[in-house]
């Protein structure tokens, strides 16, 4: 339920939304000493203050609680870094003024799906397979997707615990190509918990992984659970969900659930903060890259002061010490390490006198005779501009001179000087490097669609631009421009072609994430020769935060060539992997958390 628990990324905040952060896990009853504590069973005796382990908190239903003082008895026990829920709170302006200063109404909605009068959706995905949570191996992927929609995860013993818990339902999506989990639903049937007389269910912890190529897996989702929690002979289902969550609203009103007046309460703790502290000024307008920065710094009592929300400027201050910073650019970095990064040119090869293996390059500079040479000597280039960011006029693998003449044109509308060099055929691998060290290794895949037998590759493109637009925050989308028509052409397709069912194609060869492409993280298999390389490129630019792009071959093997380095990375982009922590630890290591 819900999209609200613990170290949210805004980015993956907006950009999933249907990760509508709720959690609920194992759930299995927690017992307190002198009470009757609710147990999986299908009695119709209703079980008295139920407090259920969720794994990242614990649930609370207001209705089995005797009175308010038991609830917030209750509430108080919150475990450290961990965030607890009082649900079907009808009376919450009389539990606040209990306790102001320790429980906040949370700015959610409950809504309701009568189970009476719902159908169920006959169509079956292509290419996701819905099932139970099985095995060890299926609680890791529900733990993965949860991190990549920012979502607290699960401790590592709690699947493993009450699995067989009758009143809790776990449903997975699968790709049924890569076998990765790629989205998550878990049910509660309150009858069999505790009794329920009005024999209901609430669902939680809907999240979609948001690299997942299918649309429609949230959907699916909640309509399997509503047909399993409908073939128990159940009445309702009741969800929470962030008032300010557009898409899982309209999600959830399309298939007809309906606003109830219940209500949700928490305690006031650090997870919780920014839904009961006063905003920083400007804070909403801030994007995702610069948010998660702030976030964390307001965690560690840093003061910040927005300074230009729009260019994600802010300063952070604490102790006496000060730093401005643009989103992960800050005054540490020097202007001459700013321009090294800026060029491509002088970047390669500054990188290249430490020993950095580079690809062969040359610069556009109206030889004819010497650019036709270059591409017959390597038979596929990349064609870019000198400066420039975020993909804009990245031709990759030109391989006519008709194709080299278009991408010079393009790249030249970014930057006058444009830079042709050998294609290196492989992955694209962004190495996120502070302080001089690794902190977070993924690989960019180029953008593709799945055709559906029905739809052109157009109407497909303007889908999953929406959807990598939500995943990110506004912040990708897939141009539909000459380098899109060329990689479809040399595909024998174009813009109108109808795509066969389950046909999946790349629609650009760039892999820059803001062109659309996708990130997968790596950082545990990463091999240690390329993490040698980008934190020896680091040092030659003499730069303290950075994000190192190479070309690989796999990531788990050693080969590479430098590509470039990007002064600003985005590290919001590279979550669950602690980021913004290594950030805000490099500007003020004496907040740098114990152990």
């Amino acid at each position: 339920m819900k999209g609200a628990r613990g170290k949210t990324s805004h980015c993956h905040r907006s950009k999933i939304r249907l990760a509508v952060t709720h959690r609920l896990k194992r759930l299995s009853t927690r017992a307190h000493p002198g009470r009757q504590v609710g147990c999986p069973d299908a009695s119709n005796v209703q079980k008295k203050d139920v407090a259920l382990d969720c794994g990242w908190g614990r649930l609370l239903f207001a209705p089995t609680f005797s009175d308010d003082e038991t609830l917030l008895a209750n509430i108080r026990e919150e475990a450290p870094s961990s965030r607890d829920i009082a649900f079907y709170v009808r009376d919450p302006h009389v539990l606040l003024s209990r306790a102001p200063q320790e429980v906040f109404l949370d700015p959610s909605h409950t809504f309701r799906l009568d189970l009476s009068t719902y159908r169920a959706k006959a169509r079956r995905m292509r290419g996701v397979t819905i099932r139970r949570l099985a095995n060890d191996a299926d609680a890791e992927g529900i733990n993965r997707v949860y991190a990549a929609c920012g979502m607290v995860q699960i401790r590592p013993d709690f699947f493993s615990s009450d699995r067989d818990n009758r009143s809790v339902t776990y449903f997975l999506a699968q790709d049924d190509a890569t076998g990765e989990i790629v989205g998550t639903v878990t049910g509660i049937d309150h009858q069999r918990l505790f009794g329920d007389p009005e024999r209901g269910a609430s669902l939680w912890c809907l999240a979609v992984h948001p690299q997942a190529r299918q649309p429609g897996i949230g959907e699916r989702l909640v309509c399997k659970l509503a047909e399993h929690f409908q073939a128990r002979g159940l009445s309702f289902v009741d969800l929470s969900v962030m008032h300010d969550n557009a898409q899982a609203i309209r999600l959830y009103e399309k298939l007809n659930f309906h606003r109830i007046a219940f209500f949700t309460m928490k305690r006031k703790n650090a997870i919780n903060e920014k839904f009961f502290a006063t905003p920083h000024q400007s804070y909403q307008a801030l994007n995702c890259y610069a948010r998660l920065i702030v976030d964390e710094a307001t965690r560690r009592g840093i003061h910040v002061d927005i300074t230009d929300a729009e260019g994600g400027f802010f300063r952070l201050s604490h102790g006496g010490r000060s730093v401005h910073c643009r989103e992960s650019l800050s005054e540490l970095t020097s202007g001459v390490a700013l321009s090294i990064s800026d060029d491509k040119a002088i970047a390669r090869r500054v990188v290249a006198s430490a020993g950095i293996n580079v690809p062969n390059q040359i610069e556009v500079d109206g030889n004819r005779e010497k650019l036709e040479a270059f591409l017959a000597d390597h038979g596929t280039v990349v064609v870019k501009p000198a400066r420039g960011e975020q993909g804009q006029g990245i031709s990759v693998g030109v391989s006519t001179l008709e194709a080299l003449d278009a991408a010079i044109t393009m790249a030249r509308q970014v930057c006058d000087r444009v830079l042709v060099e050998a294609c290196f055929e492989g992955e694209d691998l962004r190495l996120v490097i502070i302080d001089f060290e690794l902190v977070a290794a993924a690989v960019r895949r180029p953008p593709r669609v799945v055709g559906d037998g029905r739809s052109n590759i157009s109407s497909l493109i303007e889908l999953q631009s929406r959807r990598r637009q939500a995943a990110t925050g506004g912040e990708s989308q897939i141009p539909i421009d000459a380098e899109t028509k060329r990689c479809l052409s040399e595909q024998g397709l174009d813009l109108n072609t109808v795509l066969e069912e389950g046909r999946e194609i790349t629609v650009r060869k760039a892999a820059n994430l803001h062109t659309g492409g996708s990130i997968h993280d790596v950082t545990d298999t990463v091999h240690p020769d390329l993490v040698g390389a980008a934190c020896r490129a680091a040092r030659a630019i003499d730069i303290p935060v950075v994000g190192i792009d190479l070309m690989v071959r796999n990531p788990a093997q050693p080969d590479y060539v430098f590509i470039e380095a990007n002064e600003r990375p985005g590290l919001a982009n590279h979550e669950p992997q602690p980021t913004a922590a290594r950030f805000v630890d490099l500007l003020f290591p004496g907040t740098r958390a114990a152990g």
